[in-house]
């Protein structure tokens, strides 16, 4: 008996020894951690602690989201994974590269079907796709692919749901289970849940999603986009509010709001505390109760109060007029007040938890809009008030970058969607969240250009570099074969006397050989000939050859002497984004004829300056062939002299600039029409003595007859088209002309830099 107590005895020590050894740390761990945190819930202020903060609503007003009957957390969750099974795709896993390395990113839309509808939003989506640069109507050549099946509104309930989706993408040959797939969907779910369920099994394709929750969001695989309304418009779009480079004016309002209050449902526990913020001076808080079929039913002691002071203020007024816009959420995560808000510069304040926000994998939206909490409400008006005066100008002005950049239309949230999709298949030459979040956007930036900030001519101000020093002249010759014509000689002889020229490249824009080499004249720097296709848009074409940042772009019959060319470089490398040339012309609204017109006579405004005498970067060669769409080519090589108002556009709706004009030599005169040219040019290749830089004036009486008429015709109807296909005329007027200093001026010449200017 007492030999069996002892064992039990020194059982229960070891027992309580390995016990202490093995276990003792964690459950002194649990103690500490179960201490830390019944201290932080004592230490924490409750909203409903009278001693601590004022109660300015029911407990169950804030801490309620919607009827007890909705959805929890891990019910929505289930009911997502019963859509998208349990697949996590990456592109690693779901998406096929090597349907894009033969043809690179090119995107296939199915064929419409008779008898399928599509709503108009989705018809904008789908011409985006069809007019971009990406677009092939061959399926086998497509690395990404689009239905044409109306997928953007999956609510069963509305008008516009279709149905059977199922078993229509299931007969699709091309379906493959979804890869490489891209579905749009603006609307998911349904009353009362609005689970983000779309109806039909989405397999592996990706999701580019409006109200995107965090939780369903496959990072790096789906695309979250703005919801917009069937009104946005397709190309172009209405400006920002705040124009660049200005000052907003002090606003009325700090914070405002005015929208519906849900009575009922999920959402409706945000809106139904924004009065709570409301002081009638500098923040305005106001909601509506009439909405829906029985609002009445519903309605609560506040409703006929706040219908009253609802249609006291104008939304649009409160937009203009307000620094901050408070965004919460709707039924759904998202709601058309966002893109509203970005586009009046009023900073957005989003209270909307768990939204994966529009492009967030390239937007860094911390530079542009407050993310705010819904449980922390009250907090907001203190917390935007903290924000400093020169904090709040540098969210404003980000706002308009971004709506301007990648949401003021259909084709830039479309095309924003595919470049990031485009930049996950080769990282190592996507773009850098820099080049997405600064002027001009990641749209215009080209990764197969180069990855380096120096490379291009918007960063050089912001980042220290500057372009070379050293141009390229670009000649366009369509000389007859077998001889040269004076003015080329005499071209060649100034442009590469220049102390900055480093090269000279001819463009042979004329069927037959070019002379023998003996024939071209001496020069100081490399002279090479490249071989054209006989097409005008061949002079922006990216050529090797061209290896400096500043190209000089002339046409044979072009008359300038050395010192026009050096002053004309200094210029341009003060302005190495802008077109900088001799040549100018300019674009006005034609009222009665309800068109665009185009002059060459001088007036004390330009808005185009020729190509034919002109510096730009050559960036713009890699942005004129890879980023317009092939129809803007083949417009330009329909009709004459088009080409070089087509680069003026896109320079400026790149930089939002005017070109400038630099000073030119008086004797000038109008060349007369070359008989040399190539009997069997291209269509639409106008003759090179019309395109001489003198041009701004009047044309002589030799060619004032139907040929000039047909010309200027021609032009207008080429200004016109390119109106139409940006959605907008993006060319900017400019009265600015640069001369020499000391130009002009009564002093011995001497002192001035480029005294033949003045001859």
């Amino acid at each position: 008996m007492q030999t069996r107590k002892k064992y039990i005895f020194l059982t229960f020590l070891a027992s309580w020894l390995l016990l202490f050894f093995f276990g003792g740390d964690q459950l002194r761990r649990f103690a500490f951690l179960s201490g830390r945190k019944a201290e932080a819930r004592r230490n924490w202020p409750r909203w409903t602690d009278r001693t601590l903060l004022k109660r300015f609503a029911d407990p169950e007003e804030l801490q309620r989201d919607g009827d007890p009957s909705l959805l929890s957390p891990r019910e929505r969750r289930a009911a997502w994974l019963s859509i998208y099974g349990n697949s996590r795709c990456r592109m690693e896993t779901c998406f096929d590269f090597s349907r894009c390395e033969r043809h690179g990113f090119k995107v296939f839309t199915y064929p419409q079907e008779r008898g399928q509808p599509v709503s108009e939003t989705y018809g904008k989506i789908l011409s985006s796709i069809e007019r971009s640069r990406y677009h092939t109507p061959n399926p086998e050549e497509a690395c990404l692919f689009i239905l044409s099946i109306d997928t953007l509104d999956r609510d069963h309930l509305s008008a516009q749901y279709v149905r059977n989706v199922d078993e229509k993408i299931r007969s699709f040959p091309l379906w493959n289970g979804g890869r490489n797939h891209l579905i749009f969907n603006l609307y998911s779910g349904t009353w009362p849940s609005y689970t983000g369920e779309l109806g039909f099994d989405t397999g592996q394709a990706m999701l580019a999603k409006a109200s995107f929750d965090t939780q369903s969001f496959r990072p790096g695989f789906d695309v979250s986009i703005p919801l917009f309304s069937k009104e946005h418009p397709q190309r172009g779009g209405d400006r920002g509010w705040l124009y660049q480079g200005s000052v907003p004016p002090k606003k009325k309002y700090l914070l405002v709001f005015k929208g519906k209050r849900y009575l009922t449902g999920i959402g409706s526990g945000t809106r139904n505390a924004l009065h709570h913020i409301h002081n009638g001076k500098d923040i305005i808080s106001l909601t509506t109760c009439k909405h829906g079929k029985d609002w009445e039913k519903h309605k609560d002691t506040r409703c006929d109060k706040d219908n009253v002071d609802y249609e006291r203020f104008d939304y649009r007024e409160l937009l203009h007029n307000s620094t901050f816009c408070i965004v919460p959420r709707g039924r759904r995560l998202g709601s058309f007040r966002f893109l509203e808000a970005l586009q009046a510069a009023c900073i957005p304040v989003l209270l909307s938890d768990g939204w994966e926000l529009p492009f967030a994998e390239a937007i860094d939206w911390g530079k542009a809009a407050v993310v705010g909490s819904e449980r922390l409400l009250l907090q907001i008006p203190s917390a935007v008030r903290c924000i400093h005066p020169e904090r709040v100008l540098a969210f404003q002005q980000q706002t308009q970058f971004l709506w301007d950049a990648y949401f003021s239309s259909v084709d830039k949230i479309v095309h924003t969607t595919l470049e990031i999709i485009k930049d996950r298949l080769s990282p190592h030459r996507s773009r850098s969240r820099f080049l997405w979040n600064a002027l001009p956007g990641g749209l215009l930036v080209l990764p197969d250009f180069s990855t380096h900030l120096g490379d291009f001519p918007f960063y050089y101000l912001q980042h220290g570099y500057s372009p070379s020093k050293k141009f390229t002249a670009f000649i366009r010759a369509v000389s007859q074969a077998g001889s040269l014509s004076q003015p080329i000689l005499r071209l060649i002889q100034a442009v590469s006397a220049s102390q900055y020229c480093a090269q000279i490249v001819v463009l042979w824009s004329c069927e037959k050989p070019p002379p023998p080499s003996g024939k071209w004249p001496q020069s100081a720097v490399p002279l090479t000939i490249i071989q054209g296709r006989r097409k005008l848009s061949d002079r922006f074409f990216p050529f090797e050859a061209i290896q400096t940042d500043a190209v000089l772009s002339l046409d044979e019959d072009t008359s300038l002497s050395t010192s026009e060319v050096d002053f004309a470089f200094s210029v341009w490398r003060s302005f190495p984004e802008r077109i900088v040339g001799f040549p100018t012309q300019s674009h006005f609204w034609d009222a009665e004829q309800g068109r665009w017109g185009y002059t060459s006579k001088w007036t004390n405004e330009l808005s185009i300056v020729l190509t034919a005498a002109a510096f730009y970067h050559r960036y713009y060669h890699s942005l004129f062939t890879e980023y317009l769409p092939a129809g803007l080519r083949e417009l330009v090589d329909g009709l004459a002299a088009c080409e070089d108002i087509l680069m003026n556009v896109l320079v400026a709706a790149v930089t939002k600039l005017p070109p400038i004009k630099v000073t030119q030599r008086k004797q000038h005169k109008e060349g007369m029409a070359q008989q040399a040219e190539c009997r069997d040019g291209a269509a639409g290749t106008p003759p090179a003595g019309q395109r001489s830089p003198s041009a701004p004036l009047s044309a002589p009486a030799g060619l004032q007859g139907t040929a000039g008429s047909r010309r200027l015709s021609q032009r207008q109807d080429c200004l016109d088209q390119l109106a139409l296909w940006f959605g907008y005329m993006p060319l900017v007027s400019s009265q600015l002309r640069l001369d020499p200093v000391l130009f002009k001026d009564q002093v011995s010449i001497l002192r001035k830099k480029y005294p033949s200017l003045e001859k």
